[in-house]
């Protein structure tokens, strides 16, 4: 049997930003399968040059409306090693609070609101409303959580305000943190919920194996600074980022792509699982037990699982780190900053994987030279070539051009891209 399929998206629902998928097949060969970007360049790096370094922090956070507080955290913390500034410990726990608080924020946003209606047989999460009132109501409750985690730590939803070169410029009240924790303590069975809802997903069988690449965890889960790992075995300093990223042009995308020891590599929530699974909290640990979930996972749709685990462990590590701060009382939050000449480099683990910002500064705190690199510019090589594989693998007697097109957009859905940020 001759098998033809064409899959022809542009631009594709449900991400954020334009992307287009091709795939074509011609008597049961493979002939194109393509993942396009065609976002228009953004240039923020050249707006960065010759700005202060009290406003690059503010300046990047609105690179992104869903990961603000963390594009926040990698600037600051790239000024501050270029100013050889440490943070006072009360200051970091403020931080991994407000970063847990977007983690939560963004994954169930993407979860419940742009991936499950593939699963669910649904055009969008608009219907969700009335065929599942309570998974709509569970997602709106975590997701109203999680924003007022960010208003409290970090001073607004997005686009924080109190993250700051030195540190954090204020401590939240006693009794707002308090009841952050009241409210994270009742979320554990919305997640839980949340779960179940997930365990009736029908996840494709599908693997490529790929290298993944994250922060590595000394202690903990990592989400903010360290050094960098990959599955392959590769290590590099925070500073070394360029030996992991190996940024290049194609010829069909507005977006760079990378490699390291393969011809592509993935960042995001299933990498930081395959290379700190160890570092979890037992109850996300757990999770993933549940769905079968162990490193090294090589089915991209499993990313989706690997966010619902972080979830969990966001919500137990933020009730330990509320208890801690209540516990100490108002420690300094704030480290003196005095400007130097100087480079310096920020990695934090954003929803969809590892950002970089890189600053070189004058001896006036101004900027002179930025680069910043996005998880999706990462991914984005690595979801092509699984674009290949896929279609190879499912263009197989009974295939249809409808059929081969969903589950072509749940793959790329599964690395919930970001595309207008990765058009650096």
């Amino acid at each position: 049997m001759k098998i033809n399929l064409n899959v022809d998206v542009h631009h594709l629902a449900r991400v954020e930003g334009h992307g287009n998928i091709k795939v074509q097949v011609t008597n049961g060969k493979l002939t194109e399968a393509r993942w396009d970007i065609v976002e228009t360049p953004r240039f923020f790096e050249v707006m960065l040059k010759g700005k202060h370094y009290t406003t690059a922090g503010i300046l990047t956070a609105r690179i992104c409306g869903i990961c603000s507080i963390g594009h926040c955290l990698a600037s600051v913390r790239a000024t501050e090693n270029a100013f050889g500034i440490a943070i006072p410990e009360t200051a970091a726990k403020l931080r991994l609070l407000a970063k847990h608080g977007e983690t939560l924020q963004s994954h169930v946003l993407h979860l419940v609101f742009l991936a499950a209606p593939d699963f669910l047989g649904l055009p969008s999460a608009i219907p969700l409303k009335d065929l599942n009132p309570d998974a709509f109501a569970l997602a709106a409750r975590l997701k109203g959580l999680a924003n007022r985690i960010c208003d409290v730590v970090a001073g607004r939803t997005t686009h924080p305000v109190s993250i700051q070169v030195g540190g954090m410029a204020r401590m939240p009240d006693t009794h707002l943190l308090l009841e952050l924790k009241s409210q994270l303590e009742r979320a554990i069975d919305d997640l839980g919920a949340t779960a179940e809802l997930l365990a009736t997903f029908e996840i494709p069988d599908f693997v490529r194996e790929t290298e993944f690449v994250s922060l590595k965890g000394e202690k903990d889960y990592p989400f903010i600074g360290g050094r960098l790992l990959s599955t392959d075995g590769v290590e590099r300093a925070e500073s070394d980022y360029r030996a992991m990223t190996n940024e290049y042009v194609t010829e069909n995308n507005t977006s760079k792509w990378c490699k390291l020891s393969r011809e592509s590599f993935a960042v995001g929530a299933l990498a930081r699982l395959n290379n700190n699974y160890h570092r979890l909290h037992p109850k996300a640990k757990a999770a993933a037990v549940q769905f079968g979930l162990t490193p090294v996972c090589h089915n991209p749709f499993m990313n989706n699982v690997a966010q619902l685990v972080e979830c969990v462990h966001a919500v137990y590590e933020s009730i330990m780190i509320i208890d801690e701060l209540v516990d100490a009382g108002d420690g300094e939050t704030m480290a003196p900053v005095t400007p130097r000449a100087g480079q310096g480099v920020g990695a934090v683990e954003v929803p969809r994987g590892i950002l970089y910002h890189d600053y070189e500064y004058d001896d006036q705190g101004r900027i002179v030279r930025a680069n910043c690199v996005i998880p999706t510019t990462q991914n984005n090589a690595n979801i092509h070539h699984d674009l290949q594989t896929l279609a190879r693998q499912f263009a197989v007697a009974g295939m249809t051009d409808e059929k081969l097109e969903l589950l072509c957009s749940m793959l790329v859905r599964a690395y919930d891209p970001c595309i207008s940020c990765s058009v650096h």
